[in-house]
């Protein structure tokens, strides 16, 4: 008896989920379709943050390769200026 009593009261989660259910068939096929593909694309679609990250790290990368041969051939040059010298 206790079963039958609480399935007959509804809550108002439960009746405000029917009524979210009754306003989507309201709406177009078209509309709903239109909706998911936006919610997919937005998904997949790569940031602006995502793309400035790649960037600055590949960016970061050629500076530190620049530094490294800067600093490798310019102690070169510095030993063949002393060798003339003497």
């Amino acid at each position: 008896m206790g079963k039958k009593d609480a399935s007959s009261a509804r809550i108002p989660v439960d009746q405000y989920r029917k009524q979210i259910g009754k306003q989507d068939y309201k709406k177009t096929r078209p509309m709903l379709k239109a909706t998911r593909l936006k919610a997919e694309a937005k998904k997949t679609a790569a940031g602006i943050k995502e793309v400035s990250l790649v960037l600055a790290a590949i960016l970061v990368f050629l500076l530190a390769c620049y530094a490294f041969f800067y600093l490798n051939l310019s102690e070169e040059v510095d030993l063949d200026l002393d060798r003339d010298e003497n």
